[in-house]
């Protein structure tokens, strides 16, 4: 059973938690709003399917914000414990600063196995939901939206333009220009009316056109020559209705949720990946000998050529190219010279060739060593608040904001340079996931330590007293030329 102050410290912990999270969550989706936005633009997406995707990926940024969440609000509420004076009473009372992070702790430990199991088993769906719609959105072609004066070409096949759209769904049109774009072997047609209506259609895949009072200009230049498009007139036919049908289901009926990538290691849980990364490191180890095999044929043929060119009165003998004529030694330079730098480009392009298949290798390891790593981050990240915060013992948010986030910072550079890095093949992947954790987890015990120590780490009349005499002395010659 949780004691009274158990319950105290985590009603605490989680007051600041979930604002702190719910900021964080909305700062992460404004984000990716401002990097989909030129994809919703246009495309005739309803509220609804936008708020959908938007939570898509809002879940997928969930592994980031957790842990940065916990470091924030376990610096402000032990910063809070110490500036309310609760932290020295609670050591008055003999209760240790161990014994305060213990529930906390449990809390964080709770939190970072609830990320796993949901980094595992719910963000790898909501990846492939996401993916596809981002996928069919960016497919779909921009939906229909007539501007008065100005050409059009949303219709599949058509240019078109209105000067005037009214009515209470601007389905009256005035000055009516459609132009349908054709090759070289159909014939071109222009529509011209004073006016026109657009009118529900019975097949919802076509936009219905009533056109009153114009003419149809048409030609008879398929498949013909360009002497006979000179010699033809065009025919012009003269209405007073014309009823019109276009062709819109390319821009309508896509499924906008249809699965169509489904082979994306990003929709794959941890077990699940381990397959992956033996079948990619079984076709990464092919590839590797056939590229081994080709670039050893090439300097075997390179070795051949320097044979032959070895005395055959004296096969035994070694080649002097002290003893061969000028021309015929410069001739073997220029022919060895040839071959060693074709074999070179040829052992770069092998490279360049091999470098996508082991980024790609290091990017699936990485990613499933996420799933685990970012668990440990939260812990880590706890143990770094908690004694920020005992040791600054300032709540609110100012001065334990500005720390946590130059923390989240460095983290974070850590973990997208190291990431590179191992894209580039220079570093093991497993190495590379696990590399920002094992910089900060020695740090977050010497943090601890120093807060179970009451340390005065901020403390700035310490450092004050560190450089007095220094700065004494500077101000003693001031003092001094000031009296003379």
């Amino acid at each position: 059973m949780l004691k009274i102050l158990d319950r105290y410290i985590i009603k605490t912990f989680f007051g600041p938690f979930f604002f702190i999270f719910s900021v964080l969550f909305f700062i992460f989706i404004v984000n990716i709003i401002w990097v989909q936005l030129g994809q919703f633009m246009g495309k005739g997406l309803s509220y609804w399917q936008i708020i959908k995707l938007l939570f898509y990926l809002g879940v997928s940024v969930i592994s980031m914000v957790l842990p940065l969440t916990i470091l924030l609000a376990s610096i402000m509420s032990f910063g809070e414990f110490g500036e309310r004076y609760e932290l020295a009473a609670m050591k008055a009372a003999g209760i240790s600063l161990t014994r305060v992070m213990m529930p906390l702790l449990g809390v964080t430990v709770i939190l970072s196995i609830l990320l796993y199991f949901f980094s595992n088993n719910i963000i790898p769906d909501f990846q492939r939901k996401a993916r596809n719609m981002l996928f069919n959105i960016a497919q779909t072609k921009p939906a229909l939206n007539f501007t008065p004066g100005q050409f059009i070409d949303q219709i599949p096949g058509y240019m078109v333009k209105f000067d005037k759209l009214y009515g209470e769904n601007a389905e009256n049109i005035e000055g009516v220009f459609v132009h349908r774009k054709a090759s070289t072997y159909e014939n071109q047609q222009t529509i011209l009316a004073e006016k026109g209506k657009f009118v529900p259609a019975a097949n919802k895949k076509f936009l219905k056109l009533v056109l009153y009072n114009g003419y149809v200009f048409e030609d008879d230049f398929a498949g013909k020559g360009e002497n006979a498009r000179l010699k033809q007139p065009d025919q012009a036919i003269k209405f007073d209705t014309l009823t019109s049908h276009f062709d819109i289901s390319e821009i309508i009926s896509r499924a906008i949720e249809q699965e169509q990538i489904t082979d994306d290691y990003r929709f794959q849980s941890y077990s699940q990946l381990n397959e992956t990364i033996a079948k990619t490191k079984k076709e990464n180890i092919k590839s590797i000998d056939n590229v081994t095999g080709d670039v050893l044929n090439q300097t075997n043929s390179v070795i051949t050529y320097m044979d032959k060119n070895k005395s055959k009165a004296a096969p035994k003998a070694q080649l002097k190219l002290d003893t061969v004529k000028s021309e015929k030694k410069l001739e073997i330079l220029y022919n060895a010279y040839n071959r060693l730098d074709n074999l070179k480009t040829t052992a770069d392009n092998k490279v360049n060739d091999i470098a996508p298949n082991v980024k790609y290798f290091s990017k699936v390891i990485i990613y499933q060593q996420r799933i685990v790593t970012y668990s440990f981050t939260c812990i880590i990240f706890f143990l770094i608040g908690a004694s920020l915060g005992s040791i600054i013992r300032k709540g609110g948010m100012g001065l334990p904001v500005i720390i946590a986030i130059v923390i989240f910072i460095i983290f974070y550079v850590i973990n997208v340079g190291i990431e590179n890095v191992a894209w580039a093949g220079k570093i093991n992947p497993y190495l590379a996931a696990w590399i920002p954790n094992m910089i900060l987890f020695p740090f977050g015990v010497w943090m601890t330590y120093k807060a179970l120590t009451d340390s005065q780490l901020f403390d700035a009349e310490k450092y004050k007293a560190l450089f007095k005499p220094i700065t004494k002395r500077f101000s003693r010659n001031k003092e001094h030329q000031r009296y003379q």
